[in-house]
């Protein structure tokens, strides 16, 4: 079964999330992993949490075990640190689930 996750964030800085983005595609694609759906929102009108929303996404792997260990992985925690956590200033996982 294959995985995905929802997730939405609150992206500060465009410009250095593109270049995390560009920077963690050829990992993610290594780990068979793929984005669905990709929004920017302008207005959130109902939140389980009180973090600012403005980026909601899917992002979906062939296994949990791939996804972890996408997430664990080095090359992709170095681009993280040098880029997400620079422009992002918060992350929700909205859901998780196995597709079907």
């Amino acid at each position: 079964m294959a995985y995905e996750r929802i997730m939405g964030l609150c992206v500060s800085d465009d410009e250095q999330y593109q270049k995390y983005r560009e920077g963690m595609m050829p990992i993610l694609h290594s780990y068979g992993g793929a984005f669905g759906f990709d929004f920017k929102v302008s207005e959130v009108l109902i939140s389980k949490t009180s973090d600012d929303i403005n980026r909601v996404f899917t992002i979906e792997f062939p296994s949990k075990e791939k996804m972890d260990a996408f997430f664990e992985c080095d090359e992709y925690l170095a681009v993280r640190e040098q880029y997400f956590d620079k422009s992002v200033t918060s992350k929700t996982v909205i859901s998780l689930h196995e597709k079907t």
